[in-house]
């Protein structure tokens, strides 16, 4: 199963139902202000999901695309970021080491960082991966109230619903399905009539995945690691050997001197021997 979501942005109304219910799912509790703000719009730690609005009654929900091959879990050094069979692409907080490499891999800019918290984690959308492995749809296709807005299931058949619709709808949808080749797919597909560009849909991302960029670098990270480690604990015991030499010959030097102070003392008479015991070898007198 590769499970997909197709969003037709020329049906959605903007009611943000989907917002609420992908909150309440993830118990994300309530959105923060940041400085200078007046209205949560964008993604955060606490919304995965979001609607940007645009003139003309353009509204485009914006979420983690789950890429085909992603350039997130490509840069995760220790595995926190996973791509399951399923599709998902998910998160294991307790292996994320905090490096934040997924946040700069991204293509589409989409895994926030919990800032504001003591220990901070990764946030983003997981299409509610629990869900899909219960057997459901994810929170926010549940929630939508509106028809064909937006609609869960196999990738394969999501993209032939697309190239159907826009077959029969000629002129209400640019001729083009975002995310069936960009970067090398993504599970999240988009049907709009403006361009998606704002999404991070650039033109020059290509039709080549990222992580095969990256894949020649990163798998000589583990060897240069364990070598750089090699090198650094054998300079250690090298440094630490000449250390323990070296105070070895100082203090030989010390008493090698402590030796010529004394002999000098005992030849020029400073030290004087100890005196007989008069009872020794004999009675005393009175």
């Amino acid at each position: 199963m590769s499970a997909a979501i197709l969003i037709d942005i020329t049906r959605c109304v903007g009611c943000e139902e989907c917002v609420l219910a992908c909150k309440e799912e993830n118990d994300l509790g309530p959105d923060r202000l940041r400085h200078g703000q007046e209205a949560v719009d964008g993604l955060s730690a606490t919304r995965f999901s979001t609607i940007l609005r645009y003139p003309d009654d353009h509204f485009v929900r914006q979420q983690c695309r789950h890429c085909v091959e992603p350039a997130c879990v490509s840069a995760c050094l220790v595995g926190a970021m996973q791509k399951t069979p399923e599709g998902p692409v998910i998160y294991d907080s307790e292996l994320c080491m905090g490096c934040r490499y997924c946040l700069v891999a991204c293509p589409y800019g989409i895994p926030r960082y919990e800032w504001e918290e003591a220990a901070p984690l990764v946030k983003k959308c997981t299409l509610c991966y629990p869900r899909i492995m219960e057997g459901k749809e994810p929170a926010c296709v549940e929630a939508c109230p509106e028809e064909g807005v937006l609609l869960f299931g196999e990738r394969d058949d999501l993209l032939a619903e697309a190239h159907r619709r826009i077959a029969e709808n000629p002129g209400t949808y640019l001729d083009h399905v975002y995310g069936e080749t960009e970067v090398g797919g993504t599970s999240v597909l988009y049907l709009a009539d403006i361009s998606l560009g704002f999404l991070g849909w650039a033109e020059n991302l290509g039709d080549g995945d990222l992580p095969h960029l990256t894949h020649a670098a990163l798998k000589k990270v583990p060897w240069m690691v364990a070598g750089m480690g090699s090198l650094m604990g054998g300079i250690y015991w090298v440094i630490n050997r000449r250390m323990k030499l070296a105070a070895r010959a100082a203090e030989g030097v010390r008493m090698e001197a402590r030796v010529e102070e004394v002999m000098r003392l005992d030849t020029s008479g400073g030290i004087s021997e100890p005196a007989e015991n008069p009872t020794e070898g004999g009675q005393s007198h009175e």
